[in-house]
């Protein structure tokens, strides 16, 4: 009913992006999908069919689309999703934001956005271009040809090498210190949490704490490698520092997560544990 199939950018844009995806559910047309999303990169999404919202308060759902632009996140918020979908996107290196976006990351961070409002009128043209595909690899195209689009009208500046290296500590020394981080970069604390705030969108204290949670989340979910529960479970000092950071991140005790079906989340933890670094 659920497929979620995840593809690497090509080699040039490999600095700037970090997957793309095309995930289709041939659900009822009168069920109704509410689910959290936690994603440590800003997202691209192209709605092909369905009706997606965010509650960015309680009770209160936004509606943006057909293309859409969520920020990083600090902490999970629900997406409300009817019917059927079919949804391709893009997952943004944060070390790539600055090569596709004049604006800083953390203006959008914890937010869903008309990716119009953002990059124009090519967003039209890759619509039409998404629709008229006849398989996956035409979406994936089309969102390739985007990207390249997007780069020249930036004079197609390279990656942030030094953030694509905290990304790097990130994604497999979560645990470290946020003063050693910004030793091993080069930068002051103060410039690391100001460069973050501008790439990832959020404080490089909260980039760690995020990836630990989210490494421990999927290793909850069986969606990491084999043994990788063991060694996130490593990276929290108790149980009980376990079950904070679950209460904080998305609001349930592990074992409540363990219970209860997140197609969505799931989707999304999966496309982190492929990404290409």
């Amino acid at each position: 009913m659920l497929q979620s199939r995840n593809f690497a950018p090509s080699s040039d844009l490999a600095p700037y992006l970090r997957n793309h995806f095309v995930f289709r559910a041939a659900l009822p047309a009168e069920m109704e999908l509410i689910d959290p999303l936690l994603s440590e990169t800003a997202m691209f999404r192209v709605i092909l069919q369905g009706d997606w919202a965010a509650e960015f308060k309680p009770g209160i759902w936004q509606v943006e689309g057909p293309t859409i632009l969520f920020g990083n996140n600090a902490r999970c918020f629900n997406v409300r999703v009817r019917g059927p979908f079919v949804v391709a996107g893009t997952a943004i290196r944060p070390s790539g934001w600055p090569a596709l976006c004049d604006r800083k990351a953390s203006e959008f961070a914890d937010g869903m956005f008309s990716a119009r409002a953002t990059w124009g009128t090519d967003t039209d043209v890759l619509m039409d271009a998404a629709i008229a595909a006849t398989d996956d690899d035409a979406i994936i195209g089309a969102l390739e040809y985007f990207w390249r689009e997007q780069l020249a009208k930036l004079g197609n500046p390279p990656g942030d090498k030094t953030m694509a290296a905290f990304e790097e500590i990130a994604n497999s020394d979560s645990t470290m210190r946020v003063v050693d981080a910004a030793e091993r970069l080069g930068l002051s604390p103060r410039a690391l949490e100001r460069r973050c705030c501008a790439t990832f969108g959020l404080t490089p204290k909260a980039v760690l704490r995020r990836s630990r949670f989210l490494d421990m989340a999927a290793a909850v979910r069986g969606i990491s490698d084999p043994g990788e529960e063991g060694r996130a479970a490593l990276r929290f000092s108790d149980q009980s520092h376990i079950n904070r950071e679950f209460r904080y991140f998305i609001n349930m005790t592990p074992g409540a997560f363990e219970r209860t079906a997140t197609p969505l989340l799931n989707a999304v933890l999966k496309l982190r544990q492929d990404r290409i670094t």
